[in-house]
């Protein structure tokens, strides 16, 4: 795991944030583990902070994992806006932990909201629905 000093306001394209994202995502446990990482991963800007990489992630003997209990206390804590605070909340629901409502969801731009669908979907193991523009 990589968590050297960096800029707060950093991109996935930079300091190897891609592997590493690519890493925690194949190390993650099928379900609901998955989809969240995978959709934190997706969202980017979150992930893209030291802060909530140094409070999510842990190093195993397999590489690195993410440690969804470790970060659900401290989600006030890492300087993210409402609607970063939000996208956090819905993705440690699923994976079990916290009680936000899917209300915070209409406060979730397009980006995001597609990227909770397709995590809410992935999880389901449900790969008839599709996600996208409505007409």
């Amino acid at each position: 795991m990589t968590t050297t000093s960096q800029p707060d306001t950093g991109t996935l394209h930079e300091a190897g944030l891609t592997e590493l994202g690519e890493e925690i995502i194949r190390n993650s446990r099928p379900g609901g583990g998955r989809a969240a990482t995978q959709a934190l991963v997706a969202e980017g800007t979150i992930f893209a902070l030291p802060r909530v990489r140094a409070a999510l992630l842990r190093d195993t003997p397999d590489g690195a994992v993410c440690w969804w209990e470790g970060i659900s206390g401290l989600v006030y804590t890492l300087g993210l806006d409402q609607e970063q605070r939000d996208f956090l909340g819905l993705v440690l629901s699923l994976v079990g932990i916290g009680h936000i409502t899917l209300a915070a969801a209409q406060d979730l731009d397009e980006r995001r909201m597609s990227i909770i669908l397709r995590a809410i979907l992935q999880m389901s193991g449900n790969d008839t629905i599709a996600v996208g523009t409505r007409l």
